[in-house]
């Protein structure tokens, strides 16, 4: 798999900055999500900005007293790098809000950590055997989860590296349950099944690597977030997803921290959900390692012509997937620092 896993979004780049700050001084959590979009590179971000925020200010309201001091005094004694090049411009609320974006912000400088955001299991796997599919060399989300950890334990280790660890950690369990990022048909993912989303209708962004928008992973990672949240600020979403979840993120913190499991959970989801309920059935590809979206036969030029259209009734199955697994990944945060700190 190539570094850039993370697909792009569908809408064309511009620059729009000046407006972001506006309306997220508004607190229109939607329509900030719409103009994150807009500005994007090419390599999408799962969950974007506000997600990420979500995830960690959720986890915040599970942390224990110590847990919650302890993380905020490393993210202090190590703060983030002023000169570096923030994509998420108005930052987080707080450095654990804010220190969720930094991973996607570092990967220029460090393409190591490109292949540490997801887990390619092939479409149509039936054993659950999610270390099969981590590259040896290279690694991957579950076990970048499973070395931030280690690092995080060992309490006489450079302060700047357990604050990496700790941004790195808030990062990844939310990557870790956006579904597309546990599965691939071939597609990086559903980078390459391009889709119309609504009005916007797919087009080519790269004829080399035959990379259209929108496709199907920028999809999930934003878009329909965008639509579930729409009117609400980062903070009220994040009071919404833990009024509406109570009970079940009080079931998640109890259940064993087996990051596993959760990514056969993403998978899952992909299959019988992301990729399942598309209105034309794709079929699954023969696994092959594939370097772009013009590899295994122009798989994205085969998938354009299957004329995916995705409205109301996907928006309406994917949105509730998208709310519970971003309350998930907030509550198992939660209890991972718990557990880390105890």
């Amino acid at each position: 798999m190539p570094a850039n896993r993370m697909g792009p979004y569908f809408l064309p780049t511009l620059r729009c900055k000046s407006f972001q700050v506006e309306f997220l001084r508004a607190g229109i959590f939607a329509s900030f999500l719409i103009l994150s979009v807009l500005s994007l590179p090419a390599s999408a971000r799962a969950w974007g900005c506000e997600g990420h925020q979500v995830i960690a200010l959720l986890a915040e309201k599970h942390l224990t007293p110590h847990a919650l001091a302890t993380a905020k005094q490393i993210l202090a004694d190590s703060p983030i790098d002023p000169s570096l090049g923030r994509f998420c411009k108005e930052g987080g609320i707080d450095a654990m809000s804010d220190g969720s974006t930094w991973p996607d912000d570092i990967r220029a400088q460090r393409p190591e950590t490109a292949p540490w955001h997801y887990v390619d299991i092939p479409l149509g796997t039936t054993r659950r055997e999610i270390e099969k599919y981590c590259d040896p060399k290279e690694g991957c989300v579950t076990r970048a989860i499973t070395d931030q950890l280690a690092i995080l334990r060992t309490s006489d280790a450079d302060p700047r590296k357990r604050a990496d660890a700790l941004r790195f950690l808030i990062h990844f369990v939310g990557d870790l349950h956006q579904p597309l990022h546990a599965t691939t048909n071939n597609d990086q993912g559903g980078n390459c099944v391009p889709v119309a989303f609504f009005d916007a209708m797919p087009q080519l962004r790269n004829p080399q690597t035959e990379t259209y928008a929108p496709n199907l992973h920028g999809v999930w990672d934003t878009n329909i977030l965008a639509k579930a949240a729409a009117g609400k600020t980062v903070n009220q979403f994040t009071e919404d997803l833990d009024q509406s979840f109570r009970k079940k993120i009080a079931r998640w913190q109890k259940g064993p921290a087996d990051v596993d499991a959760w990514a056969w959970e993403s998978y899952q989801l992909a299959g019988k959900k992301a990729y399942g309920k598309l209105p034309v059935r794709i079929a699954v590809e023969n696994p092959q390692p594939i370097t772009s979206c013009a590899d295994d036969n122009h798989v994205s030029t085969r998938l354009l012509n299957l004329h995916e259209s995705l409205v109301d009734q996907y928006q309406t199955m994917a949105g509730p997937i998208v709310r519970e697994r971003l309350a998930q990944a907030g509550a198992r945060l939660a209890l991972l620092l718990n557990q880390l700190w105890p």
